[in-house]
């Protein structure tokens, strides 16, 4: 079974969307997905309402997520860590322990050649707009990587 972990600040607005998004394009038998914040700050709570609600409205519940924080032992656990912007993953390479490490994780958006701008914005300061523009970034994204992940061009 291939594993890929989504990794944002707090893991509760841009990871579980993309853990969402990601998981509802992929067949479970073949693939696990996961998502964790590099920070503690919401370890044990549900995603952000608003990212719920977003999610919701494009048929992807992920109101049972919850938050947890990102440990060494994931570079054991997953096959591919995403970050969501470059300072997430400057602090999950720091806790790297090898190139192996290193060599599993990537920014989100790097699998999205159209995108020109590889961060995926914070949408936790902003409205349901900034969540929905979250929402279209992670779901291109995501659709070209369960693409190359599956071998499907058709997916």
């Amino acid at each position: 079974m291939t594993s890929i972990l989504m990794v944002c600040l707090g893991n509760i607005c841009r990871s579980p969307l993309a853990h969402g998004i990601l998981e509802s394009k992929l067949p479970q038998e073949l693939f696990y997905v996961d998502s964790a914040g590099t920070a503690n700050y919401h370890v044990g709570d549900s995603p952000d309402h608003r990212s719920i609600t977003v999610a919701k409205s494009n048929g992807i519940d992920i109101s049972k997520q919850q938050g947890r924080q990102f440990k060494i032992s994931d570079f054991d656990t997953f096959d591919y860590i995403f970050a969501m912007d470059q300072s997430n993953y400057d602090n999950i390479i720091k806790l790297a322990r090898n190139t192996s490490d290193i060599g599993k994780v990537k920014l989100i958006l790097e699998v999205d050649d159209s995108v020109n701008d590889k961060r995926v914005p914070d949408p936790y300061y902003g409205d349901i707009s900034d969540f929905e523009h979250v929402f279209s970034l992670l779901n291109s994204a995501c659709t070209k990587l369960s693409k190359t992940l599956t071998g499907n061009s058709s997916n």
